[in-house]
């Protein structure tokens, strides 16, 4: 079957947008050749630095006939009905539509209409510039005189359709001034002359012999296996990027690995310094040694085939990097002159938001609130105190200024340097964590107390001006906040209830709840545990593996189908007598001895589950629970809750009352499914 070639040949798209680009380009056309009825076998999408591309291999040569069933007025309907019927199907006279009936509605008119299948070229070169002129870049830019976007200036389109065995068609249409054809390009400096294609296969051997890697990840695996060779030949080892890899495929068609290198003298610096300098302005990747230090080498990815070997980019590059350590060790060095407190002054020059003030501010209430957790968690108040009020110091260092993602790194190398207790110097890395699913928490208790307040003073400050989180946007990352709060409370069980708003308090459990189903907990049993008024995130956490434990045993099992059968019967008595069953059950109206051994037992679990939750033993509560299981079997199996003697119906009424109240002193059974 025919398949169908298309490329758009541009200037050089940025590296950040290749990737989604030829999805983006994928999806657009495979979706209207669908909607247009051409059903397709497969399709691939690729991008360079200068072309998007996209192959749809097993496309018909036609679309189908297809009939549709349009259905009418009914009949003695008006006759303006009756002609905006036959308008819209396309008929002349009602005698050309049949009568269907129907036992409810009647007699209605119903018409038939066949619609011929068209041509696949026709519709493609329908469907291709519409792509064109709706693709979803996320910036995009006008050239010339025409009103046409794209990322950069479109100079060819390429689009093929045809069979294996025949020549093929050039898909005829418009756009921006450019027609459609067959013709590419090859590598910018090493093949730079027209290409004539014809299908996929030959397009894709044509740009290798122009020197073009086509697949974004073919050119990753280039740069990844050559790298590690190189590395491995000197003794060395890559320093693992997979952002920067992504990036430097995306900067490439031809991609060239060297090796360069700069003054060891430079390693005096940190190496997060070294490694974000040359990542930043370079692209290149740097290498460690065979102790696992910082080796004073770099990789470099190339566009080009050098006819020196390449020893003129990598002295250029060499250059540069040289340029760029020395301005880092200017930073380095005038950061260290002062102490990290001398900056704060300046923080009251930097704002924080319009409506919450200047860093300093904040600055101010981390201070104080980092001193009410401390004792909480187990830290000194005076070092949390003095922590949180050098946390944001290294903002207005130079070297911060230069490289952002260094922030709370280089105050920890300040901090170390001017003599800070290595708690505190910590505390001031580790306040921003964590920055993701993957990041470690603070376990130091000085680090959590600093962490818990930055993250604490972000998500109340937003609440206090109503800037929340929608659907779509969390341009201030409250999400993160409030799953790192979560984390750092869990992971270091700590015992923290938190004292927020109801409605911050209410978005803590909904981001509770995605991180105990993330790490596989059930839905339901996360909301049995939950209540609006729970505000200590390790509590529900135990009582949700407690409880997931219970229900995961037999006797779990069946104590829930008791409580169920419990709760039922109390739920439909309640509502027939009006009122509650809250009273205490009269020992001398248990007539059988399965009731008085559930009143027993009742009696003496509640009295073991108060204890144990009130240790926060939730697994010992759990357990206590389920010693109910043979009771309330019994129970169910010999007694007939609604006796005829009002007074002992009552009685087992306000048995099972206590029973059901002893089971949600731990968990709301009724919300657990299944």
């Amino acid at each position: 079957m025919p398949e169908l070639l298309l490329e758009l040949f541009s200037e050089e798209i940025p590296a950040r947008f290749q990737r989604r680009a030829a999805e983006d380009l994928k999806k657009a056309v495979t979706n209207a050749l669908v909607d247009a009825g051409l059903v397709y076998e497969g399709a691939k999408a690729f991008a360079t630095p200068r072309r998007l591309a996209l192959t749809v291999s097993g496309l018909p040569v036609r679309s189908p006939d297809t009939r549709e069933q349009k259905k009418g007025p009914k009949v003695g309907a008006p006759q303006a009905a009756i002609d905006g019927f036959l308008r819209s199907a396309g008929l002349t006279s009602i005698d050309q539509a049949k009568v269907d009936s129907d036992p409810k509605k009647g007699d209605f008119y119903v018409a038939n209409i066949d619609k011929p299948g068209a041509d696949a070229i026709a519709l493609l070169s329908g469907i291709l510039p519409k792509v064109l002129t709706d693709f979803p870049w996320a910036k995009s830019m006008r050239w010339g005189s025409g009103s046409f976007n794209w990322v950069r200036p479109l100079r060819a389109i390429t689009a093929t359709f045809g069979s294996e065995n025949e020549e093929p068609v050039v898909v005829p249409f418009d756009s921006n001034e450019l027609k459609s054809g067959q013709t590419t390009f090859g590598h910018r400096f090493l093949a730079p002359e027209p290409i004539t294609v014809k299908r996929f296969d030959d397009y894709v051997t044509a740009l290798e012999r122009a020197k073009v890697v086509l697949d974004l990840d073919r050119r990753k695996d280039i740069i990844r296996s050559d790298a590690e060779h190189l590395a491995f030949a000197q003794g060395l080892s890559i320093i693992a990027d997979e952002g920067l890899l992504e990036e430097v495929a995306g900067l490439v068609e031809w991609p060239v690995v060297m090796m360069g290198s700069f003054d060891p003298d430079f390693l005096k610096l940190p190496e997060e310094v070294i490694i974000a300098t040359i990542r930043a302005n370079q692209k290149c990747f740097c290498l460690r040694d065979a102790a696992g230090k910082l080796a004073p080498n770099f990789i470099i990815t190339s566009n080009n085939v050098a006819l020196d070997g390449g020893a003129v980019i990598v002295a250029g590059n060499e250059r540069v990097i040289r340029a760029r350590l020395s301005d880092a060790v200017f930073f380095y060095n005038n950061d260290l002159a002062l102490p990290l407190e001398h900056g704060l002054p300046k923080l009251e020059d930097t704002i924080f938001h319009a409506k919450l003030g200047t860093q300093f501010a904040r600055v101010e209430r981390l201070v104080k609130l980092a001193g009410e957790i401390a004792p909480q968690v187990g830290a000194d108040p005076e070092r949390a105190r003095r922590a949180a009020m050098l946390a944001k110091a290294d903002l207005v260092t130079g070297m911060v200024g230069e490289f952002p993602e260094l922030q709370g790194l280089m105050g920890r190398y300040y901090a170390t340097a001017q003599g800070e207790p290595d708690d505190i110097a910590n505390a001031i890395e580790q306040h921003y964590r964590p920055l993701g699913p993957t990041d470690r928490v603070p376990t130091d208790p000085v680090a959590i107390a600093v962490a818990l307040a930055d993250k604490l003073d972000l998500l109340t400050g937003f609440w206090a001006i109503d800037e929340k989180p929608t659907g779509s946007r969390d341009p201030f990352a409250l999400r993160r906040a409030a799953l790192g709060v979560i984390r750092i409370i869990a992971e270091n069980g700590l015992k923290l209830p938190l004292q927020v708003d109801p409605d911050l308090l209410a978005f803590f459990h909904d981001r509770l709840k995605v991180s105990l189903r993330d790490a596989g907990a059930r839905h339901d049993l996360v909301d049995a545990v939950l209540s609006a008024e729970s505000n200590d995130i390790l509590q529900i956490t135990q009582r949700a593996d407690a409880l997931s434990a219970l229900l995961s045993s037999p006797d779990g099992q069946n104590l829930l189908a008791g409580y169920r059968r419990a709760a039922n019967i109390l739920a439909a008595e309640e509502k027939k007598d009006g009122k509650a069953y809250v009273g205490p059950v009269d020992q001398d109206l248990l007539l059988l001895p399965e009731e008085s051994a559930l009143a027993f037992a009742v009696d003496a679990v509640h009295a073991a589950v108060v204890k144990h939750t009130g240790e926060n033993d939730y697994k010992g509560a759990m357990s206590e629970l389920a010693t109910l299981r043979a009771p309330v079997d019994a129970f169910f199996e010999a007694v007939l809750v609604n006796d005829a003697d009002a007074a002992i119906r009552a009685n087992r009424l306000n048995l099972l009352a206590r029973l059901r109240d002893t089971m949600r002193l731990v968990a709301d059974f009724s919300r657990v499914a299944g």
